[in-house]
């Protein structure tokens, strides 16, 4: 019977190495192949080190002006040149450069002003998820007080009163759009609060802060982290919005939205001022808003296949 045991043994370890290898082949082509969430994950990490990188990796100074070159087309159209690869806008200026300065006006202002919203709203969230009470019907009222108004029009009237300065800018755009954090941070947390972990920690002595910080936070930061990927394209096309009506980023500092502006009257002539801004954010923000779809399917315990 030992003899026996031992051969099987033998033999399933040999299986084993024979066929191991393969495994692993086969685990690492399914990770590694091609799929289009992939692809998107690209696109934003080129974007990101376009911006990040923009003084030099432009061809030409977004801001300078060469009357000279105006309205020059882009590469492989009509009268265009290399050294123009998306052309010229009305001043001369090359659009490349300012499309990529751009991107990194609109991918800075969008991650600040979402980081801003999501601290803010997740902060108040948990305050008025863990004490409950007057806290929470204020907090509340103040949520459904600002969900009430369209976020374009507090963002618009806030511009208005205090400036379109940068800082104000981001401020404006992160602060209005903190009552969705606000309200999903307080639903997650009072699925969470009288979890049996959470009781047991609370038996054992855990002051209020441990208990949300150490045993309630961790548990729902998944959530909250989704919730600001797929918020970050309002963001982005809320700043957007702004710029084309004059009231983001100023001139000269190049914007997507502000460029779609300008070249609105030159749509018929010189079309490429507009489409090439328009291309970034459209590109952006349907890669943000799918990439964090698919965050939310691979992070949220819900939606998780059994």
């Amino acid at each position: 019977m030992a003899q026996a045991e031992a051969s099987l043994s033998q033999t399933l370890s040999r299986l084993d190495r024979n066929t191991a290898p393969s495994d692993r082949r086969q685990g690492w082509r399914a990770r590694l192949a091609p799929s289009p969430m992939w692809i998107l994950i690209g696109v934003l990490a080129l974007l990101v080190a376009a911006a990040l990188f923009a003084p030099w990796i432009t061809p030409h100074d977004p801001v300078d002006q060469s009357l000279r070159d105006r309205l020059v087309a882009p590469y492989g159209w009509h009268d265009g040149t290399s050294n123009h690869l998306f052309g010229t806008d009305q001043l001369g200026r090359d659009a490349l450069s300012r499309v990529i300065y751009g991107a990194r006006v609109s991918l800075g202002i969008g991650l600040s002003a979402t980081v801003i919203g999501m601290l803010t709203g997740a902060t108040l969230g948990l305050i008025a998820g863990f004490r409950r009470g007057l806290v929470e019907e204020i907090l509340m009222l103040l949520v459904d007080a600002s969900l009430a108004v369209p976020t374009f029009v507090i963002a618009l009237t806030a511009i208005s009163l205090a400036g379109n300065q940068l800082w104000v800018l981001i401020a404006v755009i992160g602060l209005s759009g903190w009552a969705t954090y606000a309200r999903l941070t307080r639903s997650l947390v009072l699925a969470t609060r009288d979890q049996p972990y959470v009781e047991a920690a609370r038996v054992a002595g855990a002051s209020p802060r441990r208990l949300v910080l150490r045993h309630i936070l961790p548990n729902i930061v998944a959530q909250i982290i989704v919730l600001a990927t797929m918020q970050m394209t309002g963001v982005i096309l809320l700043e957007a919005s702004l710029s084309f009506l004059g009231m983001g980023v100023q001139p000269p500092t190049p914007s997507w939205g502000s460029m779609v502006s300008e070249g609105r009257a030159y749509l018929n002539t010189a079309w490429w001022i507009t489409v090439m801004p328009a291309a970034g954010i459209v590109i952006t923000t349907v890669s943000v808003g799918l990439v964090g779809d698919w965050l939310r399917d691979r992070l949220d315990p819900t939606l998780r296949k059994l």
